[in-house]
């Protein structure tokens, strides 16, 4: 059953504030109305469109990534805590899929699992010692890869992360990560 446009609204509202990244397509799925109509919503909410909510995400406030430069990480980071979680977003264009299945390829999915988990290390030097990767279901163009890291373990030399990646509500990619860190290590064996 449809909603009234006062109901639809109020939870187009709180949809969108649970999740920015939710595209005004599955909005319409989610609600039962056409593009249209979700668009006319925002737009008498004053909700800007995705890019503007991802832009205005991206611009908010958190640590500043330490282990490399901003721009070598792969995807935009969303969040950023160091020695404890971060997010990135990252878009699968028709640049990083196989031209004849559309299918993202999956160095690009470890690359930005990977980047992260350096990213979240407070430290000027980390490493990838290990990695355990599962890809879980492939990805196409077009889609959107939200990954997530988690420390789980820290020490004196060695954290271990884990990124899980979703795409929509579909969980896509598993990896954890031993990180090696520098900070304070003088002997270098340890690598």
């Amino acid at each position: 059953m449809r909603k009234n446009k006062k109901d639809r609204q109020s939870l187009l509202k709180q949809t969108i504030t649970d999740n920015p990244f939710i595209t005004d397509d599955e909005l319409s799925k989610k609600f039962s109305v056409s593009v249209q109509t979700i668009r006319l919503d925002r737009l008498e909410l004053s909700i800007p469109e995705l890019r503007e909510r991802i832009k205005h995400v991206a611009k908010r406030q958190f640590d500043e990534v330490k282990a490399l430069h901003q721009e070598e990480v792969i995807g935009d980071i969303l969040d950023l805590q160091l020695d404890i979680s971060a997010i990135s977003i990252l878009e699968i264009t028709p640049e990083l899929v196989f031209t004849r299945t559309g299918i993202a390829r999956g160095h690009h999915l470890f690359a930005q699992a990977n980047s992260l988990a350096v990213a979240v290390i407070n430290d000027a030097l980390a490493l990838t010692s290990k990695a355990e990767i599962h890809y879980i279901r492939p990805v196409k163009s077009g889609e959107r890869v939200v990954a997530k890291a988690k420390v789980i373990r820290k020490e004196r030399v060695r954290t271990r992360v884990e990124v899980n990646s979703y795409s929509g509500h579909d969980h896509v990619f598993n990896g954890v990560f031993t990180m090696y860190r520098a900070h304070g290590n003088k002997d270098k064996s340890e690598l």
